[in-house]
């Protein structure tokens, strides 16, 4: 695939997606919203591709989010069916994705973080959804997944005053898993990668698709229903589902096939 606005490096069964606009933070426009689309898409699709980070290009942004000065200029606007940054739309995506904040996560960009499964910041990110300070509002999920997240009345202490937030203050309040130094945010996030690609990645699927569709039904429903999941089925029907309790009775290392 011809990338133009992000870079794609592989290592093993784990995927790095680097935002890569550093001249402008990182900020996204439409064009790069479809780009980074159809790399997401092609994660969804490989059975190879277990695990996918979002990290940002230079030392000083993760996202700026929307690119206001393109906006601005009269570019055209928009995003592919996945969302901003191909993610914040995506709900049908059973895989894990990692947030590595190396810096400024505004707007959009925090709206891609809240969209991933865990966020890795660094001591210097910033996270915040200042839409109503240029006079939009933020409705990429923001508005959705921050209440969810940390709680309705931290959400809006967030949200109406649009006011920054510091990686420790995020930690606090719950949307960030992990602080890290300047400058180690994804290697942090590699680790909790690497740590993940030591279960059955069909495990991991089913477990995510369960927690995604049963937040959205009462708990009841959920444990009635979790069985019919596709992910749970495909889990049920896979030779991981045969070679862990295998590996176990044998006392040695599991060696997952990912069907």
């Amino acid at each position: 695939m011809d990338l133009k606005f992000s870079k794609v490096t592989r290592k093993g069964p784990i995927m790095i997606v680097t935002l890569s606009r550093p001249e402008v933070y990182n900020a996204l426009h439409t064009d790069a919203h479809f780009e980074l689309n159809r790399v997401f898409n092609e994660f969804a699709a490989d059975p190879e591709q277990w695990v996918a980070i979002v990290t940002g290009a230079g030392a000083k942004a993760f996202c700026a989010g929307n690119d206001l000065k393109w906006q601005a200029a009269g570019g055209k606007r928009g995003w592919d069916t996945g969302g901003f940054a191909g993610l914040t739309s995506r709900f049908d995506l059973d895989k894990p994705v990692i947030a590595a904040v190396n810096g400024v996560a505004m707007g959009g960009g925090f709206e891609i973080a809240l969209a991933c499964d865990l966020i890795i910041a660094s001591e210097n990110a910033t996270f915040a959804l200042p839409e109503p300070r240029v006079g939009l509002a933020a409705l990429a999920g923001g508005l959705q997944r921050l209440p969810r997240q940390i709680g309705l009345k931290r959400a809006m202490g967030m949200i109406l005053t649009a006011r920054h937030v510091t990686a420790r203050e995020g930690h606090e309040l719950g949307f960030v898993n992990e602080v890290v130094p300047p400058g180690e945010a994804l290697a942090a996030a590699e680790r909790w990668a690497e740590t993940i690609c030591k279960n059955s990645p069909m495990s991991i699927r089913a477990s995510k698709q369960a927690i995604q569709k049963g937040l959205a039904v009462s708990l009841e429903q959920a444990i009635t229903e979790q069985r019919e999941y596709p992910a749970v089925k495909a889990m049920a029907a896979s030779q991981d589902y045969i070679e862990g309790p295998k590996a176990f009775s044998e006392k040695r290392p599991p060696k997952w096939a990912g069907k």
